[in-house]
């Protein structure tokens, strides 16, 4: 059915996880129903603040930042981001985000399975 196909932003902002840091809001995803192969989300982190270091071991995540300026480590490596840049975490490395901006860090994420999974690094 076609309306299978359409999340409304009403829809995806009930179901907005807000955290100490910021906040997810997942659009698409095999669990949301509108997806079977990705995972598509929106993700903020405040100023100052940063999201727990984790990995997801069955898919890759890809970052497109819309706005702010991130400190993102992906294993060993840290990266800045700034607005427009993208960056890509492969399955099964640890990475997190600090925003150093002034600004909300506001992003796309994308993983390529449409049932994401997530472990916080201990």
């Amino acid at each position: 059915m076609m309306s299978d196909c359409v999340r409304s932003a009403a829809a995806a902002q009930a179901e907005k996880r807000v955290e100490s840091w910021g906040s997810l809001e997942w659009i698409a995803s095999k669990q949301i129903g509108n997806a079977k192969g990705l995972t598509l989300g929106r993700v903020i982190i405040k100023p100052g603040q940063c999201n727990p270091r984790h990995r997801h071991n069955a898919c890759e995540e890809i970052l497109y930042l819309l706005a702010g300026t991130l400190e993102h480590s992906v294993g060993e490596q840290t990266i800045v981001l700034r607005a427009g840049d993208t960056l890509t975490a492969p399955a099964g490395v640890f990475h997190n985000a600090v925003n150093i901006g002034d600004v909300d860090a506001d992003m796309i994420v994308a993983y390529d399975s449409g049932a994401r999974d997530f472990e916080l690094e201990t």
